[in-house]
C-alpha cells in the first residue's frame, strides 16, 4: 500500500469515527430526553455539555494530526447542533 493511500485511509477512519461519536451523541440525548429528563434539566445539559465538549476535544486532536480539516471537524459540530436544536424544538412542542 503507498503512503498517500494510507493517508488517505486513516483520513476516511478519523472521519468515520467522528460522525459515529455525534450519532451517539444525538442518540444519547433522544433516549434522555424521551425517557429521563427535560431539556430545563440540569442533568440533561451537563451530559449534553460533556459530550459535545468530548466530541470537540476528539476533533481538536484529529484537525492536529492533519487526519481532518478544521472545516470539516465544524461541519460535523454543526450539523450535531442543529440535529440537537430540532430535536429540543420538538420536545417543546410536545
Amino acid at each position: 500500500m503507498l503512503a498517500s493511500e494510507m493517508i488517505v485511509n486513516h483520513q476516511d477512519k478519523a472521519s468515520a469515527l467522528l460522525q459515529a461519536d455525534a450519532e451517539k451523541i444525538l442518540k444519547l440525548i433522544k433516549v434522555q430526553m424521551d425517557n429521563l429528563t427535560m431539556p430545563q434539566c440540569p442533568l440533561y445539559e451537563e451530559v449534553l455539555d460533556t459530550q459535545m465538549f468530548g466530541l470537540s476535544r476528539e476533533i481538536d486532536f484529529a484537525v492536529r494530526l492533519g487526519l481532518i480539516d478544521g472545516k470539516d471537524g465544524k461541519a460535523i459540530l454543526d450539523q450535531l447542533e442543529r440535529e440537537l436544536s430540532a430535536l429540543h424544538e420538538a420536545s417543546l412542542k410536545k
